[in-house]
């Protein structure tokens, strides 16, 4: 094989390797099925790695001349050890999935339906792209709402039959749009529905729910369709940040927070659920950059309201874990964490907490923010702290003579 001249355009420009499945995409270009079908959706791109054009279609045209060709030519070299390449199997019809959805209403055949929308799910990234446009989303979420559970049937059976469905919705893995219309179409009763999986479910099913959620409120447009959650939804996502039985849903939990937090009385009842002390157990342990920035951001957010600067000085960690992450992890997290400290100076700075501060380092630090280049915004803020108490911290060598004097 080592010794044979490919021709060229045999070749999947991506992976450079002969193309299985060749198909075209709306710029000319032909690439192999499973190299192009992970570079548009899987990655999200739309440009097309060959021209640099934008990919205005996702329609993934097949190229039947250039396969046949490749099939040939490797029936002609079969003797040097080229093996032919089968004709691909060609991806499910709109036509199929609604008979499939037909089916399904029949409390008999929906298991079955489901276990078969699962398999051609897992055959490919093509069929899951047509399963989007055959509405298989709506389809897969009435049923984890129970829309079309009878009161007849078994209960356990309902669950077993709604947690099919999200395992299928999880890996159907939709595009920003078809999120979107999951969410416009079944906002309310689909977040009930997942909060009580989180609450309840199994610890596949419940990782599943909070990613889904995670990626729907990442595409939501409108901001007071994130005002209705519930207390007890916030009770979950603090429960997963305890638990710390997956990473992912840990993560995507800490997103959803920093996500919904902002609206309405989110950050309230993000503090009555036990938000902020969970908060300040995990940043205790954790190290990881990006999950650092998620926990400071949350904590900035809760901190805006006067019940989560009280939980935050509950603590007995809480100023001294803040203090300490900041110049520590990123800029993103310094200036969080600067952020915090400028709400409770301003707002929760009592003689006692003052105190605190100078004791576990704060002021030394935001001494130390003021000479590096830890962005106009967070330099400010600790320029403002450091006016507001400097008085209480002339003792202290960092404060600069000119804050002092300003400060009389």
């Amino acid at each position: 094989m080592d010794q044979i001249e490919v021709p060229p355009y045999f070749l999947c420009p991506i992976t450079l390797e002969i193309m299985k499945d060749p198909v075209t995409v709306s710029s000319g270009i032909t690439y192999d099925r499973e190299s192009i079908e992970k570079w548009l959706f899987s990655r999200n791109n739309s440009i097309c790695p060959v021209t640099k054009q934008v990919v205005s279609d996702s329609e993934l045209t097949p190229n039947i001349t250039v396969r046949r060709l490749i099939q040939s030519w490797c029936v002609l070299h079969a003797s040097h050890g080229v093996e032919r390449h089968p004709t691909p199997k060609a991806p499910i019809s709109k036509p199929q999935l609604l008979k499939i959805f037909k089916d399904a209403k029949s409390p008999q055949m929906r298991m079955k339906c489901l276990q078969r929308l699962k398999s051609i799910a897992f055959e490919n990234q093509t069929n899951k792209r047509c399963m989007e446009k055959a509405g298989t989303a709506e389809f897969l979420a009435s049923l984890i709402v129970n829309k079309t559970g009878e009161e007849s049937e078994d209960l356990s059976e309902l669950t077993r039959i709604s947690d099919e469905a999200l395992t299928i919705l999880f890996h159907l893995q939709l595009s920003e749009s078809g999120l979107k219309s999951l969410f416009k179409n079944n906002g309310y009763q689909l977040i009930e529905s997942l909060t009580h999986i989180i609450q309840r479910g199994s610890y596949e099913s419940r990782s599943y729910a909070v990613v889904i959620l995670k990626s729907m409120f990442e595409v939501a447009d409108d901001p007071s369709q994130l005002t209705i959650l519930k207390p007890e939804f916030f009770v979950e996502l603090v429960q997963i940040l305890k638990d710390r039985n997956s990473q992912k849903a840990s993560k995507s939990s800490l997103k959803i927070l920093t996500i919904v937090c902002p609206w309405g009385r989110n950050k309230t009842k993000a503090v009555e659920a036990g938000a902020v002390s969970s908060l300040i157990d995990l940043l205790l342990e954790t190290s990881e950059k990006r999950a650092c920035e998620m926990m400071l951001m949350v904590l900035d957010f809760l901190c805006q309201c006067a019940e989560g600067r009280a939980e935050l000085l509950k603590h007995s960690a809480g100023l001294a874990i803040v203090s300490k992450k900041i110049l520590r992890v990123s800029q993103v997290a310094s200036e969080r964490g600067v952020a915090i400290l400028y709400s409770i100076s301003k707002f929760s700075a009592t003689r006692a907490v003052v105190q605190e501060m100078l004791q576990i380092g704060a002021v030394r630090k935001l001494c130390i923010v003021l000479q590096v280049n830890c962005g106009t915004k967070t330099m400010q803020r600790a320029e403002a702290i450091l006016k507001l108490h400097a008085r209480s911290w002339k003792s202290s060598p960092c404060v600069p003579i000119d804050l002092l004097r300003l400060s009389i």
